[in-house]
Formats: C-alpha cells, sequence, structure tokens
C-alpha cells in the first residue's frame, strides 16, 4: 500500500464526518438543552437563588422600559402572556415591581421597577460581569466572538419559529 493513498481507517471517518450524526451528543438540539442548563445553572451558582434568570430579564426589560403593560413585556422578553402575568405577579409579591393601572384606561396593567428592585439589579451588577466571565472563560478572546456572533445570528434567524418570538420594537 503506497504512503499516499488513504487508509481504510481514515475513509471510514472520513465517510462518518460526512454523514449527519445520529449520536445524541452530536445534535444541536441536545447540545442547546444542555447549554441552557449549564447557563442557568451557574446563573443560580453566581447570582444565587433568589431570583431566576427569566426574573432577571424582565427585571432588566423595566429598567430600560418603565411603565409598559405585561403583553409588551411579554414580546420584549419572548414570553408567551400568561407565564408573563404569573411572572408579574411574582415579581410584585417579591416587592420587586409595582403594577398599576393608569386613571386613562382601566382595562390595562402598567408595570415599573420599584425602589428594591432597582436596588437589587444595582446590586446585581458586578455578579452579571462575574456570570459572563465564568461562562466565556475557557474561550479564547476571538472564541468568544465567533460563539455570540453564531449564537446570536441562530437565535434570530429563527425568531418566528419560536412559541413566544421576541419583539423589540413598539408594540405597534
Amino acid at each position: 500500500m503506497s504512503s499516499t493513498a488513504p487508509r481504510p481507517a481514515t475513509r471510514a471517518r472520513k465517510k462518518k464526518k460526512d454523514e449527519l450524526s445520529t449520536d445524541l451528543y452530536e445534535q444541536p438540539g441536545h447540545l442547546i438543552r444542555r447549554a441552557h442548563q449549564i447557563a442557568v445553572s451557574m446563573f443560580h451558582t453566581v447570582l444565587g437563588p433568589d431570583i431566576t434568570p427569566v426574573q432577571y430579564a424582565a427585571l432588566r426589560i423595566l429598567q430600560d422600559h418603565a411603565d409598559i403593560d405585561q403583553v409588551t413585556l411579554a414580546r420584549y422578553c419572548a414570553l408567551d402572556n400568561s407565564t408573563t402575568a404569573t411572572l408579574a405577579v411574582r415579581l410584585e409579591e417579591k416587592g420587586l415591581i409595582e403594577r398599576f393601572t393608569p386613571p386613562e384606561d382601566k382595562r390595562v396593567r402598567l408595570l415599573r421597577l420599584s425602589g428594591a428592585g432597582e436596588a437589587l439589579l444595582d446590586s446585581l451588577v458586578p455578579s452579571v460581569h462575574e456570570l459572563r466571565r465564568r461562562m466565556m472563560q475557557t474561550l479564547s478572546a476571538e472564541e468568544q466572538e465567533t460563539f455570540l456572533a453564531l449564537l446570536s445570528k441562530f437565535v434570530q434567524i429563527n425568531n418566528e419559529k419560536s412559541r413566544a418570538p421576541l419583539r423589540r420594537g413598539d408594540p405597534d
């Protein structure tokens, strides 16, 4: 056998690589689910058990968009309306947000951060930076940039396939 001809084992590995794998541990959906599990675990390790990643996201949205209704919060967080209603009740019970009815429209409930919600977010800033550092520390700077770019691209391209697509623009 000449040294330039591929060996049978090499051909078999190449053929296997060229085909789409059915190995669970190479499936994008499984890897994304595992990445989510890891991210949530890391979130609770760094930020503690008193707030969930979804609650944190809602508080951050309310920090940037005061006095929005629950439907708009749902759109900005990519959550369904019923989940957002439950989330708002829990955040209000924790004293982190205020829900109120504006005098001009008694049919709607608006949301805003409470003083305690603002204080909590301010206190979490160092932990949020630490969480990002821990999540990304095993990747080089170039890998971090590539990872975030590809993850962002995947989410943007597939946004409409979600049961609760993200809507960041005006509600109308």
